[in-house]
């Protein structure tokens, strides 16, 4: 399944819910149009039985489903790639062992240059963030908006922007160069199925 050029990229949250309301929560998100999902679990319980039901919602909804952290449990679960932060393993690894089709993202945080070696190693996308105060990720490092103008110069692989996210300030993150939106507790927090509506709406009002 090929990574989306564009589009609402969530995050889940499963914190305090149960398997089956994730599931919903997702489905909920991907009938409101998101085009990639992210499964993120920092307190897993059963990782591999939830992440093989959010593949199965997914690939109803021919949406590709990334896993966060882990290229073992995305090799287990027969996921369609992996995201990889600053700790998680290298992609050639990823490739090595998930294969040629797998999407394979890296966060670069706030460095261009880290994101252009990424990409020449074969990285899918390039994350950036965070971009606004965040509760998912409170302590993460604070991005330029002028990152991404900088980034869309220079890099042909989608940009994805993340970190306190809302549609009342999303377009200025599509405006400066980001191709996705990758959001957290501004789905999960809210009805997903609306609030990933309001976000995609954001996506009409920018050039291709």
């Amino acid at each position: 399944m090929k990574f989306p050029h564009r589009g609402l990229y969530a995050i889940t949250q499963p914190e305090n819910r149960t398997i089956n309301q994730v599931v919903k929560d997702v489905e909920a998100a991907l009938r409101g149009g998101a085009t990639v999902i992210q499964y993120r679990d920092k307190n897993p319980l059963d990782t591999p039985h939830l992440a093989s039901l959010l593949l199965e919602i997914c690939h109803a909804y021919t949406t590709p489903l990334l896993i966060n952290d882990s290229i073992e449990l995305a090799l287990a679960v027969g996921a369609d790639g992996v995201h990889l932060g600053r700790d998680d393993g290298e992609i050639a690894v990823a490739r090595r062992l998930l294969g040629p089709d797998a999407i394979i993202g890296v966060s670069c945080y706030n460095d261009v240059e880290k994101a252009r070696t990424m990409a020449a190693a074969g990285a899918d996308y390039v994350a950036f963030g965070r971009f606004f105060p965040s509760g998912s990720k409170p302590l993460a490092a604070p991005a330029e908006i002028a990152t991404l103008a900088r980034a869309k110069q220079s890099l042909t692989v989608p940009i994805v922007a993340i970190g306190g996210i809302l549609p009342e300030n999303g377009g200025q993150l599509l405006a400066a160069g980001a191709d996705l939106l990758a959001v957290i507790g501004g789905v999960f927090d809210h009805e997903p199925e609306a609030a990933a509506r309001a976000y995609q709406a954001l996506f009409n009002h920018q050039p291709e």
